[in-house]
């Protein structure tokens, strides 16, 4: 499955440029974590994914979500598709620009960062600054994640969570900070005075992070 995409690139661009993969949440589309270009590192190049799926209002979605059945809160066979889908998306665009040398940097809001944390813990060696906003660990798309520390110890996480989020609680976002230390990997966890969005404090504290 081929995804659409939106691309910043940087003048020059060698076999160790570094690649960010955006990926927006439900509803959204592609440029809503693109709106971060300006502050993003002017070297990276920047991939802002759209999710495959129709939602109303001209947005798009990864996955369905069913509200008010929070044990099946997500359709997991349409993530387990969006997964796959991304992965092969991020492996083609990383070969086309000749990456051999790159870091790879993943970020993602609500749906987007639930792919996020998938993707990093099950294929670790692939990535490095993995930041999930607003978001959780899925624990169904969370089978034959890596546990070895040695493949995780190279990945950095900056997880960000609103105190008031009415759409995806915050105890859930807690469950990251759990998941990451059981893990041994390296992580931030912020919670800010905000709902489910980043407010002007997140977002300069992610930038903080992906400018290290």
């Amino acid at each position: 499955m081929n995804l659409d995409y939106i691309v910043r690139e940087p003048e020059n661009i060698s076999s160790n440029t570094p690649i960010l993969f955006m990926l927006h949440g439900y509803g959204s589309n592609e440029q809503d974590l693109f709106s971060f270009r300006e502050t993003l590192p002017a070297d990276w190049i920047l991939v802002s994914f759209r999710a495959p799926r129709d939602t109303q209002f001209e947005g798009y979605s990864w996955f369905d979500i069913d509200f008010n059945n929070p044990e099946n809160f997500i359709d997991t066979d349409q993530a387990k598709e969006s997964l796959n889908a991304v992965l092969e998306n991020i492996l083609k665009i990383v070969n086309n620009y000749g990456l051999t040398e790159s870091k790879t940097h993943l970020c993602g809001f609500s749906q987007g960062g639930i792919l996020c944390y998938a993707l990093a813990l099950k294929y670790p060696e692939m990535f490095n600054y993995v930041a999930c906003l607003s978001s959780f660990p899925e624990e169904k798309l969370l089978d034959n994640i890596i546990k070895d520390k040695k493949k995780l110890e190279h990945l950095r996480f900056f997880v960000s969570h609103g105190s008031d989020d009415a759409v995806i609680p915050l105890e859930w976002g807690r469950k990251a900070a759990d998941l990451l230390y059981d893990l041994s990997c390296y992580f931030t966890f912020r919670e800010y005075m905000s709902g489910h969005g980043v407010n002007q404090k997140n977002y300069m504290d992610l930038m903080e992070f992906f400018s290290k």
